[in-house]
């Protein structure tokens, strides 16, 4: 037996358990010390009351012969897809329920992904960016095109048709620059990945934080993106689940490769693979998209956006330039 020997490239320890190692062993070093925690961006507010009460019930009708429910359709309840398609509606977003599936989170989805999108794929990561995109694709093979991006561009690095790629991942809002891809932006690498046969992993597990009514909050809202784009996301930011786990991804039907439907590739790839996320966790995630559970949880995002006000209301008094905290919990100087 041969071990995937592309672990060997990786670094020794992922970023963010790296840092908490670290966090863990100055705190015992130094008892009773406060720190303030940059590292992973984690939630600091409760779920909502709306989530919660969804979750008890839940709970209730587990003890219950009528109410119980044992293993879940793999792709998702079929009620909690077309909810989600819904949401995607308010937005011109027309999708059928069957293009969106149900998983235990965006980060899990963002490494699963490349199942369905073979190996030795060139793939363009711009940076600074989320470590896992990097460390997914170290450890499936692939060869990472590294595209820098600055204060200059605003951190919105434009494509370049001199370069090929077969795999884009974009991140919008970004983590960590805080910004936000344009409707001009995302149409330019629409078109790019349109004409070279590219696929882009639209990373939008921030999108509940954008106010500006002018910024997508889908790359399904731009033209030509449902022939060349998967989007992940997450309930993590949106509404607190960093504890709970729930994301979705959306795989339009009309996306083929190869002759072959990649939404198709992926319910086989989760019926073979996955078991989904249990009644409990999915009944809670439902609880988000009612008319309650949005009013509560975008309470919450004002305060995370309120801590994001103070920074830069700190940093304009400074002098210190900064991208992103206006559309996104994020601030990168």
């Amino acid at each position: 037996m041969t071990p995937n020997m592309n672990y060997s490239k990786l670094k020794d320890s992922y970023l963010f358990y790296n840092i908490a190692q670290k966090t863990k062993a100055y705190l015992a070093e130094h008892p009773g010390t406060h720190l303030y925690r940059m590292g992973i961006g984690d939630v600091s507010l409760p779920l909502c009351r709306t989530v919660i009460d969804a979750l008890h019930h839940a709970v209730d009708d587990q003890a219950v012969q009528e109410s119980f429910h044992g293993y879940m359709p793999e792709c998702g309840a079929p009620e909690l897809r077309a909810t989600i398609a819904a949401y995607y509606a308010q937005r011109g977003v027309q999708l059928a329920p069957e293009d969106v599936f149900v998983s235990s989170g965006a980060s899990d989805e963002l490494g699963d992904i490349l199942d369905i999108l073979g190996r030795d794929q060139r793939v363009l990561i711009m940076e600074p960016a989320y470590p896992a995109y990097v460390d997914a694709n170290i450890i499936a093979g692939n060869e990472i095109i590294h595209v820098a991006s600055s204060r200059e561009d605003g951190f919105l690095a434009p494509p370049d048709p001199s370069v090929h790629a077969d795999i884009i991942y974009i991140c919008s809002p970004n983590n960590p620059t805080g910004a936000v891809f344009s409707r001009t932006h995302l149409k330019a690498w629409v078109d790019y990945a349109n004409k070279t046969d590219a696929i882009i992993l639209f990373d939008a597990a921030y999108e509940a934080f954008i106010e500006d009514a002018e910024i997508p909050h889908s790359i399904f809202e731009i033209e030509g993106a449902k022939t060349c784009a998967i989007e992940i996301c997450s309930l993590s930011k949106t509404a607190g689940f960093t504890g709970t786990r729930f994301g979705y991804t959306v795989i339009p039907q009309e996306l083929m490769r190869g002759g072959l439907s990649l939404n198709a590739m992926w319910v086989r790839n989760r019926t073979t693979k996955t078991i989904c996320g249990s009644y409990i966790l999915q009944k809670g995630a439902a609880a988000v998209f009612t008319e309650e559970g949005q009013r509560e949880i975008h309470e919450n995002i004002r305060v995370y956006k309120k801590n994001a006000a103070h920074l830069m209301a700190a940093l304009d008094t400074l002098g210190i330039w900064y991208c992103g905290g206006k559309n996104a919990p994020y601030i990168w100087m």
